[in-house]
């Protein structure tokens, strides 16, 4: 349905990811509407001028206006660090539950597209994990499965990504730490190829069902690999690697989650996301494979990696 004048409204739009998928949206010609606290800009934008609608997911009107009578929703909006579980769910479960009730009342037609995480399919790790199902569970109870797509995608990384940075920081050095078991399997995509596979998923009529997807390797990726990966892209060609017991880890992600429940700032770091880290099966299962006519991945993990660097060094971020 490219080139048409569908309409799409974006929550979490000026996030990582959401930047790349507006851009994406953008160039198959949909008209999109977006939420945002503040008027949004984005170099990738340029030559587009998206609708805008100033609000948040607590502001029931906000959301009302932002999907009136359009043809899909892509909710991409989420919380990915907090102090507290209730935190997490204040916006990964009861922020989708009223942007679905909007749904239902204002666009009762669109495609639900429901951006969840593969953590979500392990929701005992962690407060975040939890929240990201229940935020699946809300919108497929809310609005029904004739209307809704789940999609779970694995670490998204690229150029302008804070939370993927530390693997191209640790590859710099000549001993790199090497967490989690050996066996352990992380699927991974460039933020660009997840921009391209969500907007596909924009142009398919709901599948009522939870999806994964990731590069072009589902299987997913070692530690190892990611690492001795991730010092090749920033030119570290002879690394060692000192494997890190869990531990060591654990006692970290406890300490810098007492500090932030006694007031410190919320951090990506804790005892949830040390389970998360160490959890050894983050691989696209066969079952939740997302399968589209045609899916578009233009990097490799190398390929990837580099452009990531790249544009970390260009921005003084390495």
């Amino acid at each position: 349905m490219s080139g048409t004048t569908r309409t799409v409204a974006v929550t979490g739009a000026t996030g990582f990811l959401g930047r790349h998928t507006v851009a994406a949206i953008l160039a198959r010609g949909w008209n999109v509407r977006l939420l945002a606290r503040s008027e949004p800009a984005d170099e990738s934008w340029k030559g587009f001028t998206p609708e805008v609608v100033l609000g948040s997911l607590s502001d029931r009107i906000a959301l009302q206006r932002l999907v009136a009578g359009v043809d899909a929703v892509l909710h991409l909006a989420g919380l990915i660090k907090a102090r507290t579980d209730a935190e997490f769910m204040a916006v990964n479960r009861d922020g989708t539950r009223l942007l679905a009730e909007a749904v239902r009342l204002r666009a009762p037609k669109a495609h639900f597209i429901q951006i969840s995480s593969l953590a979500a399919r392990s929701p005992e790790l962690s407060g975040y994990a939890s929240s990201k199902r229940a935020g699946e569970d809300v919108a497929l109870e809310t609005l029904g499965r004739k209307s809704v797509s789940v999609i779970r995608p694995p670490a998204v990384y690229g150029p302008g990504d804070r939370e993927t940075l530390i693997f191209f920081q640790l590859a710099q050095f000549s001993r790199i730490p090497l967490p989690g078991r050996p066996d352990a399997r992380f699927a991974l995509v460039h933020a660009d190829d997840a921009a391209r596979t969500i907007a596909s998923v924009a142009e398919h009529s709901p599948s009522g069902a939870v999806h994964s997807f990731s590069d072009d390797r589902p299987t997913g990726y070692s530690w190892r690999e990611i690492l001795e990966t991730a010092a090749a892209a920033v030119g570290n060609s002879k690394p060692r690697f000192l494997p890190v017991p869990a531990a060591v880890l654990k006692g970290v992600g406890n300490t810098l989650g007492l500090v932030s429940k006694l007031g410190g700032p919320a951090g990506m770091v804790n005892a949830g996301k040390i389970r998360e880290l160490l959890h050894e099966d983050w691989a696209v299962r066969p079952d939740e494979a997302l399968r589209l006519t045609k899916r578009d991945v233009r990097y490799s993990l190398l390929d990837g990696f580099i452009d990531a660097a790249v544009w970390y060094r260009q921005a003084g971020w390495l």
